[in-house]
């Protein structure tokens, strides 16, 4: 009778029988276990051909599966969401991977299966949810966190252990074709949105992934993959600690390597950051994976490796421990061990990690068998959290002559390329444009109105001109649109994005832009359509901001919706009717012109309007925070409960905030903080804490935020320590990062006070309903 393994009995303590696993393992067999394979590239194994990305050669092994999986394997990449597979057809190629390693090997270890699952299950039939640009407009944490629980459980009905979310990069360069995947310029608004994903994902036993660790959404000139030219202290205090609160508050299980060089040292090499910084400083204890081969770019673009072998060694030594999605560079490791040229100790630290995952994810216990469940993908459910989420990210920007909300029984004519493509309200990362787009399939895989569709079901058969495409020159439309919106009573004009990989759209990953201007011919057709003098709706669905200054004063309203999934269209023609009060805040700034920017309002005073100095105005068109509603809000009996903050102390700011208006509606409270004098240059205003607050006509709410002084931390002069500092500060709080109305300033006292590890992360806030007063 075969007896049980130690390392197989889930009763045991999981450090014992992950040493148990490792004492029986050959080398080989170890360092196939922090690597992949991605099947997706091999003719005959399962009768899938596909190209995703540029340099694609580079990370991939070219054999098949079966050689890939010889002696074990560490991870499968991508099974559902590489090439046009059904979610039943992928189940069973994934079933069909995991027994090869259980019967064909001889530990028979399952690999961990990873998959894309930004705005939902990257696979066909998956509720596509809105864009995280779109979870920032939101600006409410427990709504991601109910939509990562939601992908999660699809993810784990579908045999997937680890989801490759979220993205943590705080955007810096509106340019950078990757804006729509983060959640915005702040880093603590970032934080508390990615944290709140995590929390979700993780609950249904999902790892989660923090992307991209760390700079990457800094390349110069907003170029994907450019260097990254950013001092240690603007890394540190812009950069960072969306990560750490991910990783400490979140409790984010893995993280994904950026592919940027930073001054000179590519993220996958850097020591510093991988180890020091994540692990001993904030606690990690998961497992690092590799950006899809970036192990092999060390050697073949950022030239610091002589070899694959050289960048495997770089790479497993600076704490880099899995290398996705195929292992090219990291097989070298057996030989480089052997050789003396690489400790087996720095194997088996890595091994270690993988092996814990896979023993806390069941992968270990003794009678372990694949079991994808069947779903439903994009279930009544789904969809309904997917409306909810895209309702509340609906931005208006300007109603200045109260145009919205619109009547049914208005004259509406829409124009305007993004109206009757539904592919326009999905992000890069969405199957349909991620997937299928890139196979020349231009079906959706999911039902999903078009922004026209909408417009018909609740106007009646109203027209429609495109006027041009989203990215051509081809101008030759413009004329009928003009003729179109003459003869209107009131003109919806759409315009923006639609998101595609390297080139193939006009934002998304690899699709970065030169300026700010509307894409294509759109410039001109708005133009030409304010000038016939017909009441217009600017309504921009895309996936970063674009400068309106142009049309700002012309269009009878702007309306933005930052790339807002399935139900997209549904949720914007009710902001636009008035059944849902718009109550989306802008995650990033509104440009006025297309080239004065990019910039962010998380800037230094040298970074904001300077006087004259230069006869260029940086500042937005709209701010940071922005956002009206169909009522009316009053903020009020601001309070902070103490003159001065000890270094080691917390104070309350509290304040009221009223609806004034006639109808139901939604305020997020901001508080900003501004340091009025510090070693180093600091930002003008940053955003400390934020609440939204729901209030019928009349009610008034008393928001509170706990801020400890650690929340004033920033890096000094000597950039390896981050501190608090005695000195005057202003604590204010606002409706927008312009919009601040009222303030006090106090003052920390004490000794500088050393907080590079530990350091409180968050602002805690409570909201208590007072009673309702008559309007």
């Amino acid at each position: 009778m075969a007896i049980t393994p130690v390392w197989r009995d889930p009763a045991l303590p999981v450090p014992v029988r992950v040493r148990a696993l490792m004492s029986e393992m050959t080398l080989p067999e170890k360092v196939a276990q922090l690597g992949s394979s991605w099947p997706h590239d091999t003719p005959g194994t399962d009768g899938v051909v596909s190209q995703v990305a540029p340099l694609e050669a580079a990370m991939t092994s070219g054999v098949p599966y079966e050689t890939d999986a010889a002696v074990g394997l560490g991870h499968i990449t991508r099974v559902y969401g590489t090439a046009p597979v059904t979610p039943a057809a992928g189940g069973e190629r994934l079933r069909r991977f995991q027994e090869f390693l259980t019967r064909e090997t001889r530990l028979g270890i399952p690999a961990i299966a990873h998959e894309e699952c930004l705005t939902g299950v990257t696979t066909l039939g998956a509720t596509v949810y809105p864009a995280p640009i779109a979870w920032g407009a939101a600006f409410d944490p427990g709504l991601v966190e109910r939509l990562g629980a939601a992908i999660g459980r699809d993810l784990r009905a579908l045999g997937v252990h680890q989801g490759l979310a979220p993205l943590l990069d705080v955007v810096r360069d509106y340019r950078w074709g990757r804006v729509e995947e983060t959640c915005g310029e702040d880093p603590y608004l970032v934080g508390a949105l990615g944290a709140a994903y995590v929390r979700g994902l993780q609950s249904q036993g999902i790892i989660a992934t923090l992307k991209h660790f760390a700079g990457y959404s800094a390349s110069r000139a907003g170029r994907n993959h450019a260097p990254v030219s950013m001092g240690p202290r603007e890394f540190a205090d812009v950069i960072l600690p969306s990560f750490e609160t991910a990783v400490r508050e979140g409790g984010a299980r893995s993280v994904m390597n950026s592919y940027s060089d930073i001054d000179g040292q590519p993220a996958a090499t850097n020591g510093w950051l991988l180890t020091e910084c994540l692990r001993e400083n904030w606690g990690f204890r998961g497992t690092v994976v590799s950006d899809y081969g970036s192990v092999a770019f060390v050697h073949s673009m950022h030239k610091v490796a002589a070899d694959l072998g050289d960048a495997a060694r770089l790479t497993l030594t600076a704490g880099l421990d899995v290398e996705l999605p195929a292992a090219v560079a990291y097989p070298r490791l057996t030989a480089l061990v052997e050789r003396g040229e690489v400790p087996v100790a720095l194997v088996d630290r890595a091994l270690e990690r993988v092996l814990t995952q896979k023993a806390e994810l069941g992968l270990l216990d003794a009678g372990w068998a694949p079991a994808p469940t069947p779903v439903d993908l994009d279930s009544a459910a789904n969809r309904a959290l997917a409306a909810e989420l895209a309702e509340q990210s609906v931005i208006l920007l300007a109603n200045p002559r109260g145009l919205l909300p619109v009547r049914p029984d208005a004259r509406l004519t829409v124009i305007g390329p993004v109206a009757d493509d539904p592919h326009c309200l999905f992000g890069c990362y969405s199957y349909p444009n991620h997937v299928l787009l890139r196979q020349g399939d231009a079906t959706l895989g999911v039902d999903a109105e078009s922004l026209l569709g909408a417009a018909r079901r609740v106007f009646g058969d109203v027209a429609y001109v495109p006027g041009c495409e989203v990215a051509t020159d081809d101008g030759t439309g413009i004329p009928a649109a003009v003729a179109a919106a003459a003869g209107a009573g009131i003109v919806l004009l759409t315009v923006g994005d639609r998101a595609g990989l390297f080139g193939h759209g006009t934002c998304g990953e690899g699709c970065d832009a030169q300026t700010l201007a509307l894409p294509g011919v759109q410039g001109a057709l708005v133009e030409a359509v304010l000038a016939t003098g017909t009441p217009v709706i600017l309504l921009v669905v895309s996936g970063r901001p674009y400068a309106l200054g142009a049309y700002a004063g012309r269009a009878a309203a702007i309306v933005q919706a930052f790339m807002p999934g399935e139900e997209g269209a549904g949720a914007v023609m009710r902001v636009l009717t008035g059944a849902v009060n718009p109550s989306g805040k802008l995650p990033v700034g509104i440009p006025s012109a297309i080239g004065g920017q990019p910039t962010t309002y998380l800037a230094p005073p040298l970074g904001l309007a300077s006087q004259g100095i230069s006869n260029v105005n940086p500042g937005p068109l709209y701010p940071f925070g922005y956002g009206l509603s169909y009522t009316s809000f009053e903020l009020g009996d601001f309070a902070v409960d103490r003159d001065d903050l000890p270094v080691d102390g917390e104070v309350g700011v509290s304040v009221t905030v009223r609806n004034t208006g006639a109808r139901a509606g939604a305020e997020v409270v901001q508080l900003y903080l501004g340091d009025e004098v510090a070693q180093v240059t600091r930002p003008v205003k940053q955003l400390l804490g934020f609440a939204k607050v729901r209030l019928d006509p009349g009610q008034s709410a008393r928001v509170r935020f706990r801020v400890h002084a650690d929340r004033t931390a920033f890096t000094g002069r000597d950039p390896a320590t981050r501190l608090v500092e005695p000195g005057w500060i202003a604590l204010s709080v606002g409706t927008s990062s312009e919009d601040v109305l009222l303030g006090r300033r106090i003052e920390i006292v004490g000794e500088v006070r050393d907080v590079t590890r530990g350091r409180v992360l968050t602002t805690p806030v409570t909201v208590d309903w007072l009673a309702e007063v008559d309007v």
